[in-house]
C-alpha cells in the first residue's frame, strides 16, 4: 500500500506542486515574520548594550499615567532631597540627579523639525564625557545659551560647532549654539536611531520637566553588590519609586524600539493567515479531484483488499509528504525574506548594524507544524470520501457526479450562523478574539453553502460569454460540477471578501470624517499636524494671540490633547481654550445635558465614550492626569459623535497644568464674512513660523489629508488581495488541469466533430473567466455585508456614514476576469494540443 500511495504520488507531481505553492507562501510569512524579529531583535539588543554603562542603578519616579503602546510615559518629577537620600544609602558611592526626556526637537537650517527615523528625540542635561559618551568636535554646554548635539544628529541637520540650533520642546521655540558634537562607545553616531540635545542642567530642568530644581532620575554608581544596593534604594526611597538596574533600563529602552518588529509581524502574519485560509480551500479541492479521477484506482486497491482505514492513510500519506516539501520549500523562502526584510529595515534606522541571520528554532518548528497540520486536515474530508468508495466501482465511469451534499449544506448553515452569532458578540463587545474566530467560521460556513446556488449564479454569469459555441460549451462547464466551481470560487471569494470589508470600513470611516469637516466645521482654516497629530506638535501661544487680532479672523480656537487613567483605564482628553467658541465652531450638538460652558471641576465628552465609561450627566468620574494629582470632576454634558470632538473634555486650566504638552497643539481659524481665504492663510502662515510642526490648512486640504491616510490603508489592503489572488490563480489552474484530464475523451470528441484549437482555447477561457467572476461576486457580496455590519457598530466612534467602495469593487471584478484569463492560459493550451485520435481513445 506504502508503494502504490508513492507511485500515485509521484504521478501527480505537478498538481501536488501546484497545491503545496499555498502552503509554501503561508510558510514564507509565518517564518519570515519570526527571522525578521530575532535578527533585528538581536540587531536593537546590541544596539542599546551598554547605553547605560554610566551608571550601575537608576531610580526614578512611578508615571502617573502608563504609556500607551508606542509611546514613553510622562517622567515625574524627582526632587534634590530625593537625589541626597539615595546618596546615603549604603553600597553607594555616587549619586546624581540627572534629566533625560523625550520630547527635544531640534529644527533644521530650513526651519522644519530634523527629519528622524524613528527613534526618540531625547533633551538631557550634559553630564560630561564618561567611557559611553566622548565629544568629537567643541566642549560641552557652559552656558544656557550653548547646547551639545549627538553626531546621528548633526550630520542629519547638517549641523557643526558654532551654529546656530533652534529647538522645540515644552516651551516655545528656543535657539541655542552648538558647543559640541559627541558620539557612543563602539564607535556609534546614535543608540537606537535617537537624537539628543545636551543643556545645561538649568535649562534641561526649565525646558523638560517644566520645573526648577527637577530631575527625571538618579543615576547611582555602587561599590559592591548592586542587586543588594537596589533593595536598600527601593526600602529607602518608598513605593513611589521604581528602581532598576542600568541592563533593565537599557531592555527597557531595547523593547520599546522593538514596536516596529511587532507591526511587521502582524502584518506578516495577517498574509499567513489570508494564504492558509484560502489554500485550505485549494488543497480540498485539489485531493477532492484527484480521488473523483482515482475512483477505478481505489476500488481496485478495496477489491484487492485494502481496508477503509488503508485508503484514509494512503491520501493522508500523500498530504503528509506535500506538507513536508512544501513546508521546508516555505521556510527557506521565509529565510531569504527575513534576511532582505531585517536589512531594509535596518537601512532606515540611524547606526543600527544588522547582527547575523537567526533562524530560531520556533521558526522551524512553526513552519513545519503549520504546513504539515494545514495540509493534512485540509486532505482529511477527501481521505474520508476515498475510504467509502466500493469495489464494485471499479466497473463505473472514472469520475463520479456530486452528490446532494446534505451533511455539508447542514454544516454551512450552521458555521455561517455560529460566525454571526461570533461576529455579532465581538462588535457589541469589542473582543478581537470573537470578531477573528467569527469571520473564519463565517467565511467557511458561506463556502460550504455555496453551491447551494453556484449552478444559477455561474449560469447567469456565463450568458455574458454566451453569443459564440464556445462560450455556450464553457458556461456549461463551468455549471455542470456546482460543488467543485464553488470550492474553486472559494479561495477568491474570502480574499475579495476581506478586502471589500476593510474598504468598506475605511470608505464609511473617510466618509464620515470628510462629512463633519465639510458640513459641521465652521472653521476656514486649521493648524494641525502632519498626518493630523495634534499630540505631539505644539503651537506658540503668542503667535494665536496675535493671530486673533488679525482684521480676517473672527475667531480662534485652540486645543491641547492627551491620555488620562480613569480607574486603570486609559482614556483620551481634549481641552479647548474657550470651549463655548469651539463648541461652535466644530458644530456639536448637545445630546443630554448642557454643553454651552464648561466650568472648574466640570467636564464633557460625546455620547460613545459616555456609554464606554457607563457615565450620565450628574454623574462624578476621576482622572488622573499626566501630571499633578487626581481629579474628581461632575459630567455637566454629553455630545453627539463628532470626528472633530470624540473625547472627554477637561477645563482649559486643568489641562495647562497637567498635560504632558502644555502648549495647544491645534487650532481652528473662522474668518469674518468677505475675507480671503488664500490671503489670510498666507497671513497666518507666517505668524506661525516658529512652530512648524503645523500646516495651516483649508478645510478642502484637512479632508485631501485624512483621505491620504485612508488610502495608505487600502493599499496595504490590496496586498492582502494580491495574495489571496495569487492562491486563487493556482486553485482554478489546477481545476481546470486536472477537469482537462477528466475530460479528455470529451474534449477528443469535440475537436473531432469540428471545434478548433482556438475555439476550444475560448471555451476553456470561458470556464475559467466564470468561476473567477463568481468568486469575485461572491466576495463582493459576503465582504460588503461584513463591511456594513462592522461599520454599523463603529457608530460610537463617530462612523456615521455608511458607504460601499463602488469603484474599488468594479476594480476587483475586472481583476478577477483578468486573473480567470491567466489561469486558463497554460490549461487551455493543454486542452488544445491534445491529439484527437488519443483522446477519443482515452479509456
Amino acid at each position: 500500500m506504502f508503494k502504490a500511495t508513492l507511485k500515485s504520488l509521484l504521478s501527480r507531481k505537478l498538481r501536488l506542486v501546484l497545491s503545496g505553492l499555498a502552503v509554501v507562501l503561508a510558510v514564507m510569512f509565518v517564518s519570515g515574520s519570526m527571522v525578521i524579529r530575532d535578527t533585528l531583535g538581536r540587531s536593537i539588543d546590541n544596539q542599546f548594550a551598554g547605553a547605560y554603562d554610566d551608571m550601575d542603578l537608576h531610580a526614578s519616579l512611578k508615571p502617573k499615567v502608563a504609556a500607551e503602546t508606542g509611546e514613553t510615559a510622562l517622567a515625574q518629577p524627582v526632587e534634590a532631597a530625593a537625589v541626597a537620600k539615595a546618596a546615603g544609602v549604603a553600597g553607594v558611592t555616587r549619586a546624581a540627579g540627572f534629566v533625560k526626556v523625550e520630547g527635544a526637537r531640534a529644527l533644521g537650517k530650513d526651519g522644519k523639525v530634523v527629519s528622524g527615523t524613528g527613534g526618540p528625540r531625547y533633551g538631557e542635561s550634559w553630564r560630561g564625557e564618561s567611557k559611553l559618551l566622548a565629544l568629537r568636535s567643541g566642549h560641552g554646554p557652559r552656558n544656557d545659551g550653548e547646547v551639545a548635539i549627538n553626531a546621528a544628529l548633526a550630520d542629519k541637520g547638517d549641523f557643526k560647532v558654532g551654529d546656530r540650533i533652534g529647538v522645540l520642546t515644552g516651551k516655545p521655540k528656543q535657539t541655542f549654539t552648538v558647543a559640541g558634537v559627541f558620539g557612543y562607545s563602539g564607535d556609534r553616531d546614535s543608540i537606537g536611531g535617537e537624537q539628543t540635545v545636551a543643556f545645561t542642567v538649568p535649562v534641561a530642568q526649565q525646558l523638560m520637566m517644566g520645573k526648577a530644581g527637577a530631575f527625571s532620575g538618579v543615576g547611582i554608581t555602587t561599590g559592591g553588590d548592586a542587586s543588594a544596593v537596589k533593595s536598600a534604594l527601593a526600602k529607602e526611597l518608598g513605593p513611589a519609586f521604581e528602581v532598576v538596574t542600568g541592563k533593565e533600563l537599557a531592555k527597557k529602552a531595547s523593547d520599546k524600539s522593538r514596536g516596529i518588529l511587532d507591526m511587521m509581524n502582524q502584518l506578516l502574519l495577517g498574509f499567513a493567515g489570508v494564504a492558509v485560509l484560502v489554500g485550505i480551500f485549494l488543497i480540498v479541492n485539489t485531493f477532492s479531484i484527484i480521488v473523483a479521477q482515482r475512483l477505478k484506482e481505489l476500488a481496485l486497491l478495496r477489491a484487492l483488499g485494502a481496508s477503509r482505514r488503508q485508503m484514509i492513510n494512503s491520501v493522508l500519506l500523500e498530504s503528509f509528504v506535500v506538507g513536508l516539501v512544501s513546508s521546508a520549500l516555505g521556510l527557506a523562502a521565509g529565510i531569504g525574506v527575513g534576511a532582505l526584510g531585517a536589512s531594509a529595515l535596518a537601512g532606515q534606522t540611524d547606526g543600527l548594524k544588522v547582527a547575523s541571520l537567526g533562524v530560531p528554532a520556533s521558526a522551524v518548528i512553526t513552519a513545519f507544524s503549520v504546513g504539515i497540520l494545514v495540509t493534512m486536515a485540509a486532505a482529511l474530508f477527501p481521505a474520508l470520501r476515498a475510504s467509502k468508495v466500493a469495489p464494485i466501482a471499479v466497473i463505473r465511469a472514472s469520475a463520479t457526479p456530486d452528490g446532494k451534499g446534505t451533511k455539508q449544506t447542514w454544516t454551512g448553515g450552521i458555521l455561517t450562523g455560529l460566525g454571526a452569532v461570533l461576529l455579532a458578540v465581538g462588535l457589541s463587545s469589542g473582543g478581537f478574539g470573537s470578531i477573528l474566530s467569527g469571520v473564519v467560521l463565517a467565511f467557511i460556513g458561506v463556502a460550504l453553502l455555496t453551491p447551494l446556488f453556484s449552478r444559477r449564479v455561474v449560469w447567469l454569469l456565463g450568458a455574458l460569454f454566451s453569443r459564440s459555441l464556445p462560450g455556450q460549451l464553457g458556461r456549461r462547464n463551468s455549471a455542470r460540477n456546482p460543488r467543485r466551481t464553488a470550492v474553486t470560487a472559494s479561495a477568491m471569494m474570502i480574499g475579495v471578501a476581506l478586502v471589500t470589508a476593510i474598504s468598506t470600513v475605511a470608505v464609511s470611516s473617510e466618509k464620515s470624517v470628510n462629512n463633519d469637516i465639510s458640513h459641521n466645521l465652521k472653521a476656514d482654516l486649521m493648524a494641525i499636524g502632519e498626518g493630523g497629530s495634534a499630540a505631539t506638535a505644539t503651537i506658540d501661544p503668542a503667535a494665536l494671540t496675535r493671530i486673533e487680532k488679525l482684521p480676517e479672523v473672527k475667531t480662534v480656537a485652540s486645543a491641547m490633547f492627551d491620555t488620562a487613567k480613569v480607574g486603570s483605564a486609559s482614556q483620551g482628553v481634549a481641552s479647548w481654550q474657550d470651549w463655548p467658541k469651539a463648541r461652535q465652531i466644530m458644530g456639536l450638538e448637545a445630546d443630554k445635558g448642557s454643553i454651552d460652558a464648561l466650568g472648574a471641576g466640570q467636564v464633557v465628552m460625546n455620547a460613545g465614550t459616555a456609554d464606554d465609561r457607563g457615565l450620565k450627566v450628574g454623574d462624578t468620574v476621576t482622572l488622573q492626569l499626566q501630571r499633578g494629582e487626581p481629579h474628581t470632576y461632575r459630567v455637566a454634558g454629553v455630545f453627539k459623535n463628532s470626528n472633530l470632538a470624540n473625547s472627554l473634555i477637561v477645563p482649559w486650566q486643568d489641562a495647562t497644568t497637567g498635560f504632558r504638552n502644555q502648549l495647544p497643539g491645534q487650532a481652528f481659524f473662522e474668518l469674518k464674512d468677505g475675507a480671503g481665504t488664500a490671503a489670510a492663510q498666507t497671513a497666518i502662515e507666517g505668524l506661525l513660523k516658529d512652530s512648524p510642526e503645523v500646516t495651516v490648512k483649508t478645510k478642502a486640504q484637512v479632508t485631501e489629508m485624512f483621505s491620504g491616510g485612508f488610502a495608505m490603508m487600502l493599499t496595504i489592503v490590496q496586498a492582502l488581495l494580491g495574495v489571496a489572488m495569487l492562491i486563487a490563480v493556482l486553485g482554478i489552474v489546477n481545476t481546470l488541469a486536472l477537469s482537462i484530464l477528466e475530460r479528455t475523451k470529451e474534449l477528443g470528441s469535440l475537436r473531432a466533430i469540428g471545434l478548433s484549437r482556438g475555439q476550444t482555447v475560448r471555451m476553456i477561457m470561458t470556464e475559467s473567466v466564470v468561476i473567477s467572476l463568481f468568486g469575485a461576486l461572491l466576495g463582493i457580496v459576503v465582504g460588503g455585508v461584513l463591511g456594513l455590519a462592522v461599520t454599523h457598530a463603529m457608530k460610537d466612534q463617530g462612523v456615521t456614514q455608511l458607504a460601499l467602495p463602488w469603484g474599488q469593487m468594479a476594480a476587483y471584478l475586472i481583476g478577477a476576469a483578468v486573473v480567470g484569463v491567466i489561469a486558463s492560459l497554460a490549461p487551455a493550451r493543454r486542452g488544445a494540443r491534445l491529439n484527437v485520435l488519443k483522446a477519443i481513445s482515452h479509456a
